[in-house]
């Protein structure tokens, strides 16, 4: 019997990816929020290269799989679907002020939370109600109303892919080319400073957690050629997986939990694991009712933006990237934008200081 038609083989491939991937990011301390906020105040882009780095890894691997046909991209909704750019823009903000008033994304949220971070369990509860809500609740009616109802259809062109729409407007198949030629020019900027070349660990990070996503991309794939089910083509992201997570562990669904709730919990284990390893686990709560109304807060503009944007700092920073969808660089620059108002009210006391921070000297 071929492994792939076993009901749980997806559940433990992601099981298996997530505990390495919540190993290595807890481990050195992968958070796209505070490599964004040192970035912007301490003048270190260490973070931020580590998480381009990735995702210029899972860009040139998933792409080069999937010229050798192991890996369809296309068939996943990051391209199959429509354009909803509304939800690209508006849910990308949401997310991203989310993100700034909980100190973290999503995907950083299991980390914490596989650390003891009980203020973490209350974020990623309030996020998967939230993004129940906006995928099949009551404010899913808005959501279609005001995003997917203004999506542009480019089914014509092969679907909201950068490479297919190239390849359409060329004649000629450009998508290995377009993520090759992209992914050096990343992978120059990464490797231009010298201080990071340094950084043994940072590298080895991104490296893994990039090729985890491809990981992902080639299990999903290839469960779908040969399980009886039908299997959502995925790689990573940790908004909707947080919420069926949640959704199956509170009602029986008949249903065998899929790559995404064996990821979100995977990541929680192998968090957990370096913890005890290096014993770094802590019991963390909110200190009054303010932060714990900020964290309810953000969680909740997570999960709603999260839904709108389809994709969170992983699911469409890293995931969608590697699978050149036009929505990832949208969605990206809004979810910056949004975390950088975030963070200027939060530091500031108004959101208008993160245009005047732009001015600001490096700190010493």
């Amino acid at each position: 019997m071929n492994i792939a038609t076993h009901p749980w083989f997806l559940a433990f491939a992601g099981l298996g990816a997530g505990i390495l991937l919540g190993f290595v990011a807890r481990a050195n301390h992968f958070c796209t929020m505070s490599a964004l906020e040192r970035m912007w105040y301490a003048d270190d882009s260490r973070g931020v290269r580590t998480w381009m780095l990735a995702a210029a890894t899972a860009m040139i691997a998933t792409q080069s799989l999937q010229a050798l046909g192991m890996v369809d991209t296309q068939s996943s909704f990051y391209i199959h679907s429509s354009f909803a750019w509304v939800g690209a823009i508006a849910g990308g903000l949401a997310f991203g002020i989310g993100m700034a008033l909980v100190g973290t994304c999503s995907f950083g949220a299991l980390v914490r939370l596989g650390g003891g971070s009980l203020r973490s369990l209350i974020v990623l509860i309030v996020l998967g109600l939230a993004a129940m809500s906006a995928q099949k609740g009551l404010v899913a009616q808005a959501r279609v109303a005001l995003s997917d109802n203004h999506a542009i259809d480019l089914s014509e062109m092969g679907g909201q892919s950068i490479g297919a729409l190239a390849s359409w407007w060329s004649g000629h198949d450009l998508t290995l080319t377009i993520a090759h030629v992209a992914g050096l020019a990343m992978l120059c900027w990464i490797f231009s400073e010298r201080r990071y070349r340094s950084h043994t660990g940072s590298i080895l990070t991104g490296l893994t957690i990039g090729l985890i996503i491809t990981f992902g991309w080639w299990a999903t794939t290839y469960a779908s050629e040969h399980s009886f089910e039908v299997v959502q083509i995925e790689a990573g992201s940790f908004v909707v997986p947080v919420a069926d997570t949640i959704l199956h562990a509170i009602t029986f669904t008949g249903v065998v939990p899929d790559y995404g709730v064996g990821l979100v919990l995977g990541v929680i284990g192998g968090a957990a694991a370096c913890a005890a390893w290096k014993r770094d686990v802590r019991w963390e709560a909110c200190d009054d009712a303010r932060e714990l109304g900020r964290h309810i807060a953000g969680g909740a503009l997570m999960g709603f933006g999260g839904v709108f944007a389809m994709g969170c700092t992983i699911g469409q920073g890293v995931t969608g990237v590697s699978a050149l969808a036009i929505s990832a660089p949208l969605v990206l620059a809004s979810i910056f934008l949004g975390a950088k108002l975030g963070l200027a009210y939060l530091i500031e006391g108004s959101p208008l200081g993160a245009f005047r921070a732009m001015d600001r000297q490096p700190a010493e």
